[in-house]
């Protein structure tokens, strides 16, 4: 198993030829233009019919981040055959397309009660939105409700107005610039 932080942004698939957030048909938004110029320098290098998945942190949504290491971070490689990609396997795709991975909590056999370890309420959630448990091996599309799992903490959402409707988009701060790509 293999648990990552999940990420308080706006999913987002790029394909050799296309991207989109959460909805193929998602109207364009300023805070998807970072993300937009990014995908330009590697669309390139995803193979035809493949598609990557991360978030697309810009945006500031329900919490605020000062240091992330890019305003993407990824978390599945899907190939021709809608198979998602062994976790080892995608972190080479990211490696080879400068993309940063979501952070991982644990790698490792299945434990239950370690994996509800990793959510204390006594630790600071104001940064984290809450975990995700995906298996390491590569699975089908058609598979995914039994391979992948998450755990939002309660009352994530906090904001009075969806982020997105209502105020200009507000960027999130980056680490070092020596610790991130720029489109």
């Amino acid at each position: 198993m293999i648990v990552t932080v999940k990420m308080d942004g706006e999913n987002c698939s790029m394909y050799r030829d296309y991207l989109h957030a959460r909805s193929i048909d998602g109207r364009s938004h300023p805070s998807r233009d970072w993300v937009k110029g990014f995908w330009s320098t590697i669309a390139h290098d995803i193979p035809e019919n493949w598609r990557v998945c991360g978030e697309n942190l810009y945006a500031v949504h329900s919490i605020r981040y000062d240091d992330l290491p890019s305003y993407f971070m990824g978390f599945s490689v899907w190939n021709d055959r809608n198979l998602c990609l062994g976790w080892d396997e995608t972190l080479e795709w990211f490696e080879l397309l400068g993309i940063e991975p979501v952070p991982v909590l644990y790698d490792g056999v299945f434990d239950e009660k370690r994996i509800r370890t990793l959510y204390d309420e006594k630790r600071d959630w104001d940064r984290v939105e809450g975990y995700v448990l995906r298996v390491a091996d590569e699975f089908s599309y058609r598979d995914f409700p039994r391979s992948v799992a998450k755990y939002v903490r309660s009352n994530h959402v906090q904001t009075v107005k969806h982020w997105m409707h209502g105020k200009p988009a507000e960027p999130n701060g980056l680490a070092a610039r020596e610790a991130r790509r720029d489109p």
